[in-house]
């Protein structure tokens, strides 16, 4: 047999693994509330071919491929244990395992990994939160995309309603149209139809009261059957607690900004600072995408080296808020054609560091440049460190971070020498460290950090409300702290 057909039989062999994983990952989501993931990486709805790719993108992080033959004992141990509630990563359990050298099997130290998710320690599903989203632009429809796949067994964030102004005799349906297609993010992943004589959009089974309304004020939510809702408010029209309060209708229990909120309004980081929000709070931001991108590794900067001072230089996709040709616009520079040209720009991120990271006594100053790409950024962070190191010390330790830590979900890690931003659409995490540029010279350091302002920057919503809402569940094993 030549070695062509030993590749091509070996790749059949994984196939037939990969596809036999489908069934248990699906099961373990929709029976018991499981969550699959591999280097914190959503196996769940995944295809074959995704499940594959995303084994071997192991080798990017952790040096060698990643192998379903190693993954799934993992994956069959978990199906004979008493899972409650959880997201359990089995490319830390084969990492972890192989380490290990006490000798245990496969389904021992799966077992004694993930204990604190089973038997007594685990936690009952819980009543699904109902979620409302007032708006429904570019962040709106990722968000409603989000919300409806991790519907999973039904126990956990339920989207109910849409609150837009309307637009015309056939607002639901061009709206639905938008849902289902988008030109950067591709088909929605399923099936969406529209009950127009009832209002409602129905997305995989999930039924979505479509809401018209000019201004919070004419909204009651129980009217519709909603309770206790978490309202997130993707408009960016009100952004202190004042105009926010607005939206504590009955019905409506807390409201989510995805914008930076002014004032004392609390600017949340997911990974970094959401365990500071306070059970009463009813009124939080997720700050920017770029706040995201960049608080994340300044965070695992600061605790390794320590940070004196830094400067943040965010190279921007346009946004709606520019102009497709040049037009009056009230602010500077944007009137002119976002498509053809670099737009010089402020940012406030380097001004919401210290919301999100209080302790960090360094000053971060920003700008920005608007580019004409659709989709996915890049943010050159410059840091003045508090001790000297060494470039590879530094790419070893936020490759380990991207791996292992608190951050893991926040924080991706490529060496890819080709990698382009059109690379990191549809990226789950705040922000992807690009080890190639990466300029360590004594006490600086130079990181270029992509992320997608859209899609990564939701993913990141949706975790501050699943926190806020009680349905963040714990992930196995444990990250080290």
């Amino acid at each position: 047999m030549t070695v062509n057909e030993d590749s091509f039989t070996n790749w059949k062999h994984r196939e037939e693994i990969a596809e036999s994983m489908i069934p248990i990952i699906g099961k373990l989501h929709r029976e018991q509330d499981v969550t699959v993931l591999l280097h914190s990486r959503s196996l769940v709805n995944k295809s074959v071919v995704s499940i594959l790719k995303t084994h071997r993108f192991a080798r990017q992080i952790a040096g060698e491929e990643l192998s379903v033959t190693e993954t799934m004992p993992f994956l069959q141990a978990l199906t004979e244990l008493d899972l409650g509630p959880s997201q359990i990563d089995i490319g830390m359990l084969a990492a972890l395992h192989r380490s290990d050298e006490r000798g245990l099997s496969v389904p021992e130290f799966t077992a004694e990994a993930v204990a604190g998710a089973t038997g007594a320690n685990k936690i009952e599903c819980r009543e699904g939160r109902d979620v409302v989203l007032y708006g429904f632009g570019r962040i709106g429809r990722l968000i409603a995309r989000l919300l409806v796949e991790k519907a999973g067994s039904g126990n956990g964030l339920r989207l109910r309603a849409i609150v837009v102004r309307r637009g015309g005799d056939q607002d639901i349906i061009k709206r639905a149209s938008l849902l289902r297609r988008d030109s950067i993010h591709g088909q929605f992943q399923g099936t969406i139809t529209v009950d127009e004589e009832n209002g409602r959009i129905v997305a995989n089974g999930n039924e979505i009261q479509m809401i018209y309304a000019d201004d919070p004020s004419e909204v009651d939510y129980t009217a519709y059957g909603i309770k206790d809702a978490i309202l997130i408010d993707n408009t960016g029209k009100w952004r202190d607690r004042e105009g926010l309060s607005q939206h504590l209708r009955p019905g409506v229990d807390k409201v989510v900004l995805t914008a930076p909120g002014k004032g004392d309004v609390p600017n949340i980081v997911h990974g970094v600072n959401h365990d500071m929000i306070k059970p009463d709070e009813q009124i939080i931001s997720c700050a920017s995408c770029t706040t995201n991108a960049i608080v994340p590794p300044l965070k695992a900067m600061a605790d390794e080296y320590g940070v004196e001072r830094g400067h943040v230089e965010t190279i921007h996709s346009f946004t709606n808020d520019q102009n497709l040709l040049d037009n009056y616009h009230k602010g500077d520079r944007r009137g002119r054609s976002a498509p053809l040209n670099m737009v010089i720009t402020e940012t406030g991120a380097a001004s919401a560091v210290a919301k999100a990271l209080p302790d960090l006594n360094a000053t971060i100053t920003g700008s920005s440049i608007r580019v004409p790409v659709p989709d996915v950024s890049i943010a050159i962070l410059s840091l003045r460190l508090g001790r000297e190191t060494t470039r590879e010390d530094v790419l070893e330790h936020l490759r380990e971070v991207s791996l292992t830590s608190p951050l893991r979900r926040q924080i991706d890690f490529t060496t890819a020498p080709d990698a382009v931003s059109s690379d990191f659409i549809g990226s789950r995490h705040a922000s992807i460290v690009d080890a190639g540029p990466t300029r360590v010279d004594g006490d600086n350091a130079i990181l270029y950090l992509w992320y997608d302002n859209e899609f990564g920057y939701s993913c990141q919503v949706i975790r501050v409300v699943q926190h806020v809402s009680g349905v963040e569940y714990p992930t196995f094993p444990s990250p080290a702290v």
